[in-house]
Parts: C-alpha cells; sequence; structure tokens
C-alpha cells in the first residue's frame, strides 16, 4: 500500500535529498550573495547562504512530491525540518572538531573530513523528522 511505500522508500529520500538539496544551495546561495555570517564557529557559512538553502530545498521538494502526485504538504515540512536540524547539526560537529582542535571528523573517508562530517545533518535531523511523522503522519 502506498502508506507502506511512503515510510520504507519516500520519506528517507526526502530526508537525504533535503538534507543535500539545503547543503549544496546553501553553499551555491552564500558563494553568490552570502555577507553576513552565520556563526563564529563555522565563518564561512553565511546566514543569506542558510535561508536560500533551506528555502531552496523545501521548494524542490514541494515541487517534485507535488509533481509525482504525493502528500507535497507534508514532504515540504519534512524538508523545512531536515534543512534547520541539518545545519544546526552540522555547526555542533563544527564546534566539537574546534573544541577538540582538529579539522578533520576521522579518516574513514579521506577528502570528505571524516564520517561525521558527511552524517552530521543526517545525524541530528532524522530523530526531528521521525517526531513529526510521529506526531502529524
Amino acid at each position: 500500500n502506498s502508506y507502506n511505500d511512503f515510510f520504507a522508500f519516500v520519506l528517507p529520500c526526502v530526508l537525504i535529498f533535503s538534507i543535500w538539496i539545503n547543503d549544496t544551495m546553501a553553499y551555491v546561495v552564500g558563494s553568490l550573495i552570502g555577507r553576513t555570517p552565520l556563526s563564529s564557529i563555522s565563518p564561512k557559512k553565511t546566514w543569506e547562504g542558510t535561508a536560500g538553502g533551506a528555502i531552496l530545498a523545501v521548494v524542490v521538494v514541494a515541487i517534485t512530491t507535488a509533481a509525482l502526485d504525493m502528500d507535497w504538504k507534508h514532504c515540504a515540512i519534512i524538508a523545512a525540518i531536515a534543512a534547520i536540524a541539518g545545519t544546526i547539526g552540522d555547526l555542533f560537529e563544527s564546534k566539537l572538531k574546534r573544541l577538540a582542535g582538529v579539522k578533520d571528523s576521522g579518516s574513514f573517508m579521506p577528502g570528505h573530513g571524516g564520517f561525521l562530517d558527511r552524517f552530521d545533518s543526517l545525524l541530528v535531523a532524522t530523530p526531528f523528522v521521525a517526531l513529526y511523522v510521529y506526531l502529524f503522519m
């Protein structure tokens, strides 16, 4: 049934794609128009990039899921939660690295900053998305 399909396939895809779109678009928007630093923890991140990434993640997910005749409203909310919580997770992991005095969180994935650098957003966003799904779906 389509309800089980949502939880087995669509929900993880929406979560992962939302984080990926947010990260990518935050970088692009921040590079183009970013002027206001978001945090001293991660000085290259800007408020403009952060907002642009989150907005574009929500818009892309909403349009894509609507075009696929899915529940685009819930998916857009999930994208917003993933973008916000994912950014917080990324900042938190950056803060931990600074406190530890390291640039990368490990050597498991060379060239990508380590395991936590690749999955910090997902690790923080997942419980918040799960809570939303539990309470509202």
